[in-house]
């Protein structure tokens, strides 16, 4: 299970930098634009950047969780990341 438990904590911190990235530059287009799109595409990725902060947070110092249950939350850490990663390509792009 620590195997699984590094899998969620690199791709959780991972999910953190991006978000934070996102945020960035979606915010500066929102004050450049003014944007109703690009102001729900900030606000969108600031609850995502809660959300992964606050599973990152419990990924460091984990409460006892079965295996199946950190398994699961493995594998939406890694989906989460693959759909950020796109984000973040095509916004940068």
């Amino acid at each position: 299970m620590s195997l699984t438990l590094e899998v969620a904590r690199v791709a959780a911190a991972t999910n953190v930098l991006l978000l934070l990235v996102l945020v960035g530059i979606w915010g500066r287009n929102y004050a450049t634009i003014r944007s109703k799109h690009t102001l729900g595409s900030a606000l969108f990725a600031l609850f995502l950047l809660a959300e992964n902060a606050l599973a990152l947070f419990y990924y460091l110092d984990p409460p006892s969780m079965s295996g199946p249950a950190v398994r699961a939350m493995m594998y939406l850490q890694v989906l989460e990341f693959a759909g950020i990663a796109l984000l973040v390509y095509v916004t940068v792009d």
